[in-house]
């Protein structure tokens, strides 16, 4: 079993190629009256209960035996390890936790012992954790105020390594543990701020990545097995160029490894460790997401990020055709995984109208198994609502992607509001995939406009870094143009359209309603206020993205004017339509103190503001009864300040 743990690029606070007047890829952009030729049907409208009722599950390593996934469910509430048998029958819940979530990792590669991670109420600390068959539980890295992750498996199955900032906040380690008794070596210090590691199945070979800026990132490369000290560059230095590791062949014989360096696109490329020679792997019209293998190779796992959707292939190496799989539900893969002898492949489906649910396939067999039904029983699939890729033009004629969910019950006769929803980032994207948030929302008769405002990841680096040292002005106009956009739709009430968002989403919802008079709301979750505090507190473990988050955004010891100017804190004064601002107290992005100041700041304008805080949560939910907490406050905010017009 040779696993690989790649350490995020991204520093994004949550979770193309561009010509001025055209849409990426070729895309047409919206025509409001074909946006509105669905039909209206009358819908049972659900309770946030019942939608939070559906189970979330991830996670698809296969044991040893064949026997069972290891999967992470909320069945109880908050996430905990189950197993799931291959065979179809009832899960068994394997941890326990009923405070802080329990994330399954993976199987050990001989027997039923699993490795799991948990923090502490969201704080992002997390441990990495061991449990036996008979449930004893061993945290692998105690300690406080550290942060740890796995990194992979051996290939000979005898030892694995993890990553650990216990030495050095800023800086994470690798140390590689026996099997046996856990007893562990360390075998690279990390005294350069490496942004990311990935380890050779045999442990030999180290590639590393280096953040210079937010173009432009390398790759460098160290013999583990030699007394070299000095990681290797291997990428071009010329220009900016951004770079990703996404894994070594399991033959280790090459690094495969992404770049947007031959386009607006990223593509996998290809290096030979022995030669140093380098080949493209594979390229797409869009950004190739990642590249892995079943444990011999024998099979390549290829996701393609294509208009907000993965586009899967599974390729047979020794025959280079593409692996074929029975008739399954519409949507799209996930968490795609072979066993250890690459007889069992298991896999999620998800679609907008369908949570994740958990399939396995006998290879070459003529049916696949589905291992879970994960959609509430009290929800008709038929009263959900799949959304339309759209694209609306922005103030300086730029096509706009965005993801639009039109309720049942609206028409032109029966208009509703609408929610311009603000992913987070910056440089996240709206995708398609269930979302309960979304769909409790939209079957309550919202409208909801998911908009991948300039800078979003997904539609190639000139639209990413079109909001580089803009936020709060460029990607705000895409907000502002997002409402034009729904106020051409006729089923769409122009007069109460709210904005929404999540992190960095919350930074453009609060944006929008102290530097704009155009929306009738806003609901502001886990949202930045006060840019200044948040660069200067930013996590230690995030030291090796610095750089690149004060290109971006500005560094705050030589740009706090500006960096003062474009945040909502400091303009609170200038917002005079009702808020609901949601915060956890734990949360190590956005501190609590930000939202704390930023209702004080409203009450202070005599403008109605509602406040939930979460004291179990950090930056996100992982208590169920908290989500449907808030999102019952969603819905009853939405109903008294828009639907009916309580100022």
């Amino acid at each position: 079993m040779s696993t690989i743990r790649i350490l995020n690029l991204s520093w994004v606070l949550l979770l193309s190629l561009v010509v001025s007047g055209c849409s990426p890829a070729g895309q047409d952009t919206a025509d409001p009256a074909e946006a509105g030729a669905a039909e209206t049907v009358s819908v049972e409208q659900y309770s946030a209960e019942t939608f939070f009722a559906t189970t979330t599950l991830f996670g698809s390593s296969v044991s040893h035996d064949n026997s069972a996934v290891l999967v992470t469910s909320d069945a109880d509430g908050i996430f905990n390890v189950y197993s799931y048998p291959l065979d179809g029958s009832a899960p068994t819940q394997l941890t326990g936790s009923d405070s802080d979530a329990n994330r399954a990792v993976s199987w050990f590669p001989n027997d039923k012992r699993f490795l799991f991670t948990a923090d502490q109420g969201g704080n992002e600390l997390n441990h990495l954790f061991v449990q036996d068959p008979d449930g004893t539980i061993l945290d692998l890295t105690p300690g406080e105020e550290l942060k740890a992750e796995f990194l992979g498996w051996r290939e000979d199955d005898q030892a694995f390594y993890v990553m650990t900032n216990e030495r050095d906040p800023a800086n994470f380690d690798i140390y590689r543990y026996q099997v046996e008794d856990y007893s562990r070596e360390l075998v690279f210090e990390n005294t350069a701020g490496w942004a990311g590691m990935v380890l050779s199945p045999n442990g030999q070979w180290l590639a590393l990545a280096k953040v210079n800026s937010n173009t432009d990132t390398d790759l460098f490369l160290l013999d583990l097995s030699t007394d070299a000290i000095e990681p290797q560059l291997f990428t071009d230095v010329d220009g900016d160029v951004s770079h990703s590791l996404f894994g070594f062949t399991p033959d280790n014989q090459a690094l495969i490894y992404g770049t947007d360096g031959h386009g607006e696109f990223i593509q996998a490329w290809r290096y030979e460790l022995a030669t140093g020679q380098t080949s493209q792997e594979y390229s797409d019209e869009w950004d190739v997401s990642f590249v892995y293998y079943s444990d011999s190779g024998r099979y390549q796992v290829i996701g393609v990020n294509a208009d907000a959707s993965t586009e899967l292939s599974i390729i047979d190496t020794t025959t280079g055709v593409m692996l074929e799989l029975p008739d399954y539900p519409a949507g799209d893969l996930r968490g795609v995984n072979f066993s250890d002898d690459e007889s069992v492949l298991v896999f999620y489906v998800n679609s907008d109208t369908s949570p994740s649910n958990l399939y396995a396939w006998k290879v070459g067999s003529e049916a696949i198994t589905r291992l879970s039904d994960t959609l509430s029983a009290a929800i008709n699939p038929e009263h959900l609502v799949a959304s339309d890729v759209i694209r609306f033009l922005g103030f300086d004629g730029l096509a706009i992607p965005s993801l639009l969910y039109q309720p049942h019950q609206a028409s032109a006769e029966q208009q509703v509001p609408a929610i311009i929803f603000i992913h987070g980032g910056p440089g996240g994207q709206t995708r398609k995939g269930y979302n309960p948030l979304v769909q409790h929302l939209v079957n309550h008769g919202y409208a909801m406009l998911g908009v991948n405002n300039r800078g979003s990841s997904g539609y190639g680096k000139t639209f990413y870094h079109l909001d580089d040292r803009k936020h709060g002005e460029a990607d705000l106009q895409d907000i502002v143009y997002a409402k034009k956009y729904l106020q051409t739709l006729p089923w769409v009430d122009g007069e109460k359209i709210v904005v929404m968002g999540g992190s960095y989403g919350g930074y453009l919802t609060m944006a929008a309603l102290a530097f704009t008079d155009e929306f009738d709301a806003g609901i502001n979750i886990f949202g930045v206020t006060n840019w200044v505090r948040t660069l200067e507190s930013i996590p230690p473990w995030w030291a090796s993205f610095r750089k690149s988050l004060y290109d971006e955004l500005g560094d705050p010891a030589e740009d706090r004017q500006r960096l003062e100017r474009i945040s909502p804190l400091f303009h609170a004064d200038q917002i005079q339509v009702p808020v609901l601002i949601v915060q956890g107290a734990n949360d190590p992005r956005v501190l609590q103190v930000e939202s704390d100041e930023m209702v004080a700041a409203i009450r202070a304008n005599n403008v109605p503001v509602e406040y939930v805080l979460f004291e179990d949560e950090g930056h996100g939910f992982a208590n169920r009864e908290n989500r449907i907490e808030a999102q019952q406050a969603y819905l009853d905010f939405l109903e008294t300040y828009v639907a009916n017009n309580e100022q």
